[in-house]
């Protein structure tokens, strides 16, 4: 018969990092759950609501993010997934990546892959107009 041994995980390289794995920890399980209410009810809105998915068009998403309600649902969701799968993201190179210089160069990028596309994402959610261009206005329903 045979026997497995299996290895003991390694340990956070200090007290400083064993803190933020467990902050990193409790933050996928709090975000993890707070995205299941956005995102099925970004689906629900979206997608079941008035009309269904044909409804959907840039005079759709200009009237629903006229609305700062839905401005902050659509932000927190975006803020929400890309931490959440950065951090995942995190976790997966520092189980896999044995060579210290490649792990902190791979998680340097995704922190600042991640922070570009949340600050691009914020201000396309932020400062989103239809109507800009009196041209275009008269063929969207949202602009007056």
């Amino acid at each position: 018969m045979m026997s497995v041994v299996i290895e003991s995980p390694r340990s956070p390289r200090s007290r400083k990092a064993a803190k933020l794995e467990r902050w990193g920890w409790l933050y996928m399980r709090v975000s993890g759950v707070a995205l299941l209410v956005l995102i099925f009810g970004h689906l629900i809105i979206n997608l079941l609501m008035n009309g269904g998915i044909q409804q959907i068009s840039f005079a759709f998403v200009a009237g629903k993010w006229a609305d700062p309600f839905w401005k902050i649902w659509d932000g927190l969701m975006l803020w929400l997934a890309l931490i959440h799968g950065t951090n995942g993201m995190r976790t997966l190179v520092n189980d896999y990546a044995e060579r210290e210089w490649l792990r902190k160069t791979l998680n340097y990028t995704l922190w600042i892959v991640c922070a570009a596309l949340i600050i691009i994402g914020t201000l396309v959610v932020t400062t989103f107009d239809p109507c800009v261009d009196p041209s275009v206005a008269s063929t969207l329903s949202v602009c007056k």
